[in-house]
């Protein structure tokens, strides 16, 4: 179930992209750029913990 479901979020993810870029306005009330940048800011700051937590939420996204 959880797999699929995310599945279904990693799909909507390029199409909100792909929308804030096209028309300027968010998706559902969610700046879905900006969010993203906030993230990999939040990550690049945490140093050697922000590596590894970027490396074990990589992991969840490859498939084996």
């Amino acid at each position: 179930f959880i797999k699929g479901l995310s599945g279904v979020f990693m799909a909507l993810l390029p199409l909100a992209i792909l929308w804030y870029v096209l028309t300027g306005t968010s998706v559902l009330g969610m700046d879905v750029v900006a969010n993203i940048s906030s993230l990999l800011g939040t990550l690049t700051n945490g140093g050697f913990i922000g590596l590894v937590v970027l490396v074990i939420v990589c992991s969840f996204f490859t498939k084996k």
